[in-house]
């Protein structure tokens, strides 16, 4: 069959990203579970198309990112065979031109485009960490929505560890979850989080008090709950955090103004209302979904 969300080629990345649709839930799993769900080609290049095609349908309201097993979410680099940078420096040798610094700082960044896509989509993305999350994979949950802890959910940075300095923006996103000094702490000084503290510190939105396969279950749960909302309010609370971080306080009541006014002349707002008076459940027609085109910021 045709390439889709429902049908995702992941035998083109080594099996090593996993996506399954249900309804306007979207799940992707780091499936390189021997390797603690580090990052490889075929688990960047996997997450990266799999997000793209999420990124183009207006129809996915939800996009859970996880990994396989009970052990990592995504333990970050892989360590193993050299510097967790290796892969992007490429590997030279015969017949293949010499790698250069700049090279490798292109191919980071362009796999770093995952994190913009999770932070910046119309989805609302969920980090459901269910294990070891760490460097570039704290990255990425910290780019995400909402991270949701298992109970053997463990955060670290570890990039000092490793002799490096950090990627896919977890300098960025961290100090904006967790504060600025305790981004510090936990870049500089290393220090293992575990799902108890993460919650109190706000790393966590909430732990969950299961593991493996019944963790993702309550994950699920809350993902097509979530899914179940007004589809432009969703989208636009999500668009006014976004734009938070980069407007003045008077520019965003016009963006808040905007947005709110015109999700209440959709008639999903009036059936919202009628569905919570009369205890039942709403059924939205939201916007459908959109043609690349019409889906730009054109």
């Amino acid at each position: 069959g045709t390439m889709s969300l429902k049908n995702f080629p992941s035998h083109l990345y080594n099996d090593e990203v996993l996506v399954a649709r249900d309804g306007n839930v979207v799940t992707i799993t780091i499936s390189n579970e021997k390797a603690m769900n580090t990052f490889s080609l075929g688990v960047t290049t996997g997450v990266l198309q799999a997000l793209e095609m999420c990124a183009d349908d207006t129809t996915v309201m939800v996009v859970v990112l996880t990994g396989a097993g009970d052990r990592a979410f995504c333990a970050g680099g892989n360590l193993v065979g050299g510097a967790a940078s290796g892969g992007f420096r490429g590997a030279g040798g015969k017949g293949k031109p010499p790698p250069t610094t700049q090279g490798a700082v292109r191919n980071l960044r362009s796999m770093m485009v995952t994190s913009q896509l999770l932070r910046d989509s119309h989805f609302v993305s969920i980090a459901a960490v269910n294990g070891a999350c760490a460097g570039a994979g704290l990255s990425w949950a910290c780019a995400c929505d909402l991270r949701l802890a298992a109970e053997n959910a463990l955060f670290r940075s570890g990039f000092i560890g490793a002799g490096l300095s950090g990627d896919f923006g977890g300098t960025w996103t961290l100090p904006r979850v967790v504060g600025p000094a305790k981004a510090r702490n936990l870049y500089l000084l290393n220090e293992k989080v575990r799902a108890e503290e993460a919650v109190r510190i706000g790393l966590a939105s909430k732990l969950i008090p299961a593991r493996g396969d019944a963790f993702k279950a309550k994950v699920h749960e809350i993902a097509l709950t979530l899914a179940a909302s007004a589809p432009l309010a969703l989208k636009r609370i999500k668009a006014n955090l976004i734009d938070a971080d980069s407007t003045s306080f008077a520019h965003h009541l016009d963006l808040e103004a905007e947005r709110h006014g015109k999700c209440g002349f959709h008639g999903d707002a009036a059936e919202a209302g009628m569905a919570f008076l009369e205890k039942r459940v709403a059924h939205f027609t939201g916007v459908g979904q959109r043609k690349s085109w019409e889906a730009s910021k054109l």
